[in-house]
């Protein structure tokens, strides 16, 4: 969150990390701050997110027949997408025990 000075015409100068005196505090996402940065407005559609949150959960259910069905290996992904799904697998697990397991059990189940 930055602190801001203004020019005369109330347009933001520049960003501070520090109070540097006289200088505003906007937090990140503020109108004015996104502006001075050059990004669009903070888009609060929660309609559209929903469909992105379902959308993202289509693609790792399909990621997981792919692997499930043996054309491809979860090695065959980027480290980071590896890491990402893992997590989201991690969570998805512990949040429903019926999930896909992709290296089957570690143990029994409680």
């Amino acid at each position: 969150m930055p602190f801001i000075r203004r020019n005369a015409s109330g347009v933001i100068d520049s960003l501070h990390r520090r109070d540097e005196g006289g200088t505003e505090f906007l937090p990140d996402d503020h109108p004015d701050v996104r502006a001075f940065l050059g990004a669009g407005p903070v888009v609060h559609d929660e309609g559209f997110a929903s469909l992105d949150a379902d959308f993202i959960r289509v693609i790792e259910d399909v990621i997981d027949t792919l692997i499930s069905k043996n054309v491809i290996n979860i090695t065959d992904l980027p480290v980071e997408a590896q890491t990402k799904l893992f997590g989201r697998k991690g969570y998805r697990e512990r949040a429903s025990k019926d999930a896909l397991k992709l290296f089957g059990d570690d143990g029994p189940a409680i």
